[in-house]
This record gives structure tokens, sequence and C-alpha cells, in this order.
């Protein structure tokens, strides 16, 4: 009824409610700020904490306000040239995304692609994401897989890039699947390594997405950055693709670097 404004106005009070009776929430946070501001107090981590907690409600407002049809949002599409050739490659591409800036609403740039973007998650998570992106049914353009955890399911992810389709995996946490360390923000941390994994089976280039929230109802969609996995003969298998996720992992740090409040990880993946 208020429009944006009114539901940042009140977002205020709803962060400042999870800031003080959610301690869960604020310790996650807090993994990631403490290596993000590495001088700060704890004092100053945990009203940092509460910034944080603001961009992402703002982040929320948006997406329901996009796929809601509330609001019209402007992208800024960095990395034309990129997407152009990924589109008319034949075969289809991996899409890497992570618990930053807003992915969900950047999903939307892909809809005049004529590949489908298949999204690899755990069956527990389908029917929130397929309420927030607004998937319906098999005419989406969007729609979710399972993570891989039996043979059958990796199989289908590579038999989808040959048909042209697009994969898309977080690429920041984990949930149980095979990892390796990496360097990130200065520690060691365990990131997932099945997308570059399934990319080098397929044969196909790892696409890095990063939406960051520039203003009002303005988003740079980043897609510059582009790994192609191929498995080098006499080398370890996983350490090509811990170095591949190393690659990810400094595109990551990179991002927070320059749009520290727009890491929502909100988990702690430098605990072993």
């Amino acid at each position: 009824m208020g429009g944006l404004f009114a539901a940042y106005t009140l977002l205020y009070g709803v962060a400042l409610h999870y800031w003080l009776f959610d301690g869960k929430a604020v310790k996650a946070a807090s993994a990631y700020l403490r290596r993000r501001f590495p001088e700060s107090s704890p004092l100053m981590i945990r009203l940092k904490c509460y910034r944080l907690f603001v961009s992402q409600g703002k982040q929320l407002v948006d997406r329901m306000a996009a796929f809601s049809g509330g609001a019209d949002f402007n992208f800024r599409l960095l990395g034309q040239d990129n997407l152009e050739k990924l589109a008319n490659q034949q075969k289809g591409f991996v899409l890497l995304t992570a618990h930053a800036g807003n992915w969900q609403i950047a999903m939307t740039t892909l809809a005049g692609f004529k590949k489908k973007v298949y999204l690899v998650m755990l069956p527990e998570h389908n029917a929130a994401v397929k309420a927030s992106l607004g998937i319906s049914g098999e005419g989406d353009f969007i729609d979710t897989i399972p993570p891989g955890g039996a043979p059958g399911d990796i199989l289908r992810m590579i038999k989808l890039l040959k048909e042209g389709h697009i994969v898309s995996f977080m690429g920041d946490r984990a949930y149980g699947a095979v990892s390796g360390s990496v360097d990130f923000l200065g520690e060691k941390a365990q990131f997932p390594l099945g997308a570059f994994a399934v990319a080098a089976a397929a044969k196909v280039p790892v696409a890095v997405l990063l939406a960051s929230r520039v203003g009002y109802k303005l988003y740079d969609v980043d897609l510059t950055n582009i790994i192609t996995p191929v498995y080098e003969k006499g080398e370890n298998k996983k350490s090509q693709l811990i170095r591949w996720s190393q690659m990810y992992a400094d595109i990551l740090s990179a991002f927070f670097q320059q749009k520290p409040y727009q890491c929502f990880l909100f988990y702690d993946v430098w605990k072993q």
C-alpha cells in the first residue's frame, strides 16, 4: 500500500527485532563480519551486523516487489559479450551463484535465453525458492533439480548441459557435499566442488553471477567472470577442482571488499 519506501521504513524495526533477539542469526552473520572487518571491535561488529540485516531486508523487499509486479527495476548488465557467447553456444553452461547480493532478482535477466535454468538445491528448499522466484510449472524458464547425491543426478546434470541448458549451483556453501579448503577473506574456508566437477565432465564453462544493489530500483548484474575447468592429465583431479574453487573464492572476496554489506552467507564456512 505504501510502496517500497514504506516497506523499507518498516524493515528497520523488523531488522532491529532480529538484531536484538535472534542470537543465532547474529552469530552466523558475525562469522563473516569478523573476517571482513578484522580491525573492528566486538561492539563495532555488532553494529555492522544490524547494518547487514537492513541491507538484506531491502533486497528481500526488492525481490518480493519485483516478482509480485509491485515495482519495476533497472539492471545494468556487466559482461554482455560473455552472455551473448554463452547464449549462442550449442552446449549449456554452469551458472555459479552465491549468497551475495540479490541473485534471485538477477535471474530475470536470463529470461530471454532459449536455455532453461535448472537450480541445484535441496528438496526441502524447493518450495521457498519456487515461491520467491514465481516458479509454477513446466512453462517456466527456471526449474529445480536435486543436488546430485546419487550418480543418476550427476548424469542428468551433464545431460542437461550437453542439451544446451543452464545448471545453476550455489557455490559458497557445501550443504554436506564434497568440499575443498580455499583461502577466503584471509582464512581457510570450505567451498563445494560439485559445480566444477560437473562442468569439467560436461566440458562446459562456469559463469559466475553476482548481482549487487547499487541504488533505488537499480542493480548491477555481473557476468564478467568465466572459469573454464579442463582437467590436466597427470594431476590429481581434486587438486584441480580446489584450484578452480579458489578462483571463485577470490572473485567473491573481491566482491565483498567492494560491497561488504551484501554478503548474506550467514554460515561459518571457516569452521572445520
